[in-house]
């Protein structure tokens, strides 16, 4: 009776197959989750910017046309807030928009974010709040 202790390359095989599987789900999942997470800087930002543009135009009548002016005065997050620029434009003393836009190539794929002065929150596939598929709803 000769018994030899040890592992066969067969059984070798499975092993290595069975974690190629579990990384091939692991690895995706686990990048939408970075994406995702790195995406709430950018709508933390644009909260910000809103709420001092709201401040602003309370005290001045007026919203502020000076992203500076909201960053030393406000408070808002000076550019950049994690992997997005924030911008805005006023379209009159009563409108404005503001994005966020990422600017590095990890986030890129996830497109832009948008905030109005009524609070309208949108994405760059033009998907807006209520809808569940919006990036500011995940």
């Amino acid at each position: 009776m000769n018994s030899e202790r040890g592992i066969t390359l067969i059984e070798l095989l499975v092993v290595v197959v069975i974690v190629a599987v579990l990384a091939a789900v692991a690895i995706p999942a686990y990048t939408s989750y970075l994406v995702r997470a790195r995406r709430a800087d950018g709508k933390v930002g644009l909260e910000q910017l809103r709420a001092s543009q709201e401040m602003f135009r309370a005290q001045n009548g007026s919203y502020s046309t000076s992203l500076t002016q909201l960053v030393t005065s406000f408070g808002v997050s000076a550019n950049p807030v994690g992997d997005y620029n924030l911008s805005f434009a006023v379209v009159n003393t009563n409108s404005f928009t503001a994005r966020a836009t990422p600017f590095t190539s990890r986030q890129s794929s996830d497109g832009w974010l948008s905030v109005d002065n009524n609070g309208v929150k949108c994405d760059q596939s033009g998907l807006c709040l209520p809808n569940t598929y919006c990036k500011w709803y995940k």
